[in-house]
């Protein structure tokens, strides 16, 4: 299958989540990911380690967000390895980077250096909080981020306090988000043949992430999001049923529905306990408190099974244990064997989107760190003699 980037070259200065992450979605349609790393080391992202897993020296979460994409080591302090990646700016289509303001200037690879280098580049900048204000020297890291931007009071019930997401959750919004702003740039740039800057945040993914619920204080009086205080329901703004339940034997998620329907349904006389649906908002902790109870009566197979020939909205509960066992799972084909060295794989999850019907596996590995230095120079013809 012919990939709809192939052709386009990146050179990815970013480390860690966010920005890699975009890196490998592009790495993914076809576009030929080069990451500009420190000699030796490579990026900080390479010791970062959920679980404390590493495989061939890198963590797991370096292999899972840079296979597909090829390692160029360049000590940007040094005069001749500058010059080099200059003159391989020269041959690129996208740079993006998320240093901290004022180091790419320092080095001559910002924006405006960039674009006298190669006047069709697009650029890219990840930040955390966005080039200006109190927070803009703050460390853009993703709980940190979840905490300031009031997604904590989202998860959980009324009696929990803040709950994090249990992933980075800002920085994979912000990876989507950046990798939505280099394609849209690479088309502007195709009907201008000029360059393009694009600028995202961990911060303003956050938000944006929210717009509904922010949207709602907006223009309900600056009222706070209240979270259910019964099991499973800490949705602020949403009434009961939505939420999830114990059942004799594990749990069952329900979202919107008739709410007399479903009380029919599982034998708990909503209507007649809570006659005005005007109420049923303010009334939702009981009600969704009554919902449990009856739902504790029987198993979840039974009720997804009742609930849904009703058209009911329902779902058991999964860990990863179920959801990867299961037909819906394995009939999607999401997971893919990456090659390391010798007959070594790591198994991990393909791109999600499809291109004519066909699925995109790409099974090379995280590079190893400046492994691809001599093979670049070579192809593009780069000396340390040369010099911009």
């Amino acid at each position: 299958m012919t990939k709809p980037l192939e052709g386009i070259v990146m050179l990815e200065f970013c480390q860690f989540m966010a920005g890699p992450s975009a890196g490998l979605k592009l790495a993914d349609l076809g576009a030929r990911v080069i990451k500009i790393e420190r000699p030796v080391h490579g990026e900080s992202g390479r010791q970062i380690a959920i679980k404390n897993i590493f495989i061939e020296g890198n963590s797991l979460v370096f292999h899972t967000i840079n296979r597909n994409k090829e390692s160029y080591a360049a000590d940007l302090k040094n005069p001749a390895d500058l010059a080099m990646v200059k003159k391989l700016i020269a041959h690129a289509d996208i740079i993006t980077h998320n240093f901290r303001a004022g180091v790419m200037e320092k080095l001559g690879l910002d924006y405006g250096s960039a674009k006298a280098i190669n006047p069709r580049i697009v650029y890219g900048v990840v930040t955390g909080y966005g080039n200006n204000g109190p927070w803009a020297l703050k460390p853009g890291q993703d709980l940190l981020v979840q905490s300031l931007s009031g997604l904590t009071y989202l998860s959980g019930t009324r009696n929990d306090g803040p709950v994090p997401f249990g992933l980075a959750v800002t920085d994979i919004f912000c990876g989507a988000h950046f990798a939505q702003g280099l394609l849209a740039a690479l088309l502007k740039r195709a009907k201008t043949n000029k360059s393009v800057l694009v600028e995202v945040s961990l911060l303003e993914s956050a938000l944006d992430m929210q717009f509904e619920v922010i949207t709602t204080y907006l223009n309900d009086g600056g009222k706070l999001p209240m979270r259910g205080a019964a099991n499973g329901t800490g949705h602020a703004y949403l009434n009961a049923p939505y939420g999830v339940y114990r059942t004799k034997d594990s749990y069952l998620a329900m979202a919107m529905g008739d709410l007399p329907a479903i009380g029919d349904a599982i034998g708990c006389k909503i209507t007649v306990l809570f006659p005005d649906p005007a109420r049923w908002f303010g009334q939702r902790d009981d009600i969704a408190k009554h919902i449990a109870d009856c739902l504790r009566e029987q198993t979840t197979s039974y009720w997804v099974a009742l609930l849904e020939s009703l058209k009911i909205w329902c779902s058991a509960v999964f860990n990863y244990r179920d959801v990867l066992e299961h037909e819906g799972y394995k009939s999607l084909e999401m997971a893919q064997e990456v090659q390391l060295s010798g007959d070594n794989t790591l198994t991990t999850t393909r791109c999600p989107i499809r291109i004519n019907r066909q699925k995109i596996y790409s099974p090379v590995a995280a590079p190893l760190a400046g492994a691809d230095t001599d093979s670049i120079n070579h192809e593009f013809n780069l000396t340390t003699h040369e010099t911009t």
